[in-house]
């Protein structure tokens, strides 16, 4: 959530994710985002709306002006 807020409005791969939060050396796949984001989602349902998924992508926390 941190690594979002710091890039409010910026799509973030899923890629840069997982290195900016697990680290390089972290042997696990992508997918480990897509769980936490859905964790997030699912214990701050404020979130639900602020979080966009990136088709083929990743995520984004949108800015206050988009809808």
């Amino acid at each position: 959530m941190e690594h979002l807020l710091r890039n409010k409005g910026r799509v973030l791969t899923r890629d840069v994710l997982l290195n900016a939060v697990w680290g390089y050396d972290y042997h696990g796949t992508t997918r480990t985002v897509d769980v936490h984001i859905h964790r997030l989602k699912q214990k701050l349902p404020l979130l639900s709306d602020a979080i966009a998924a990136i088709k083929s992508l990743g995520y984004k926390l949108r800015d206050e002006q988009e809808e």
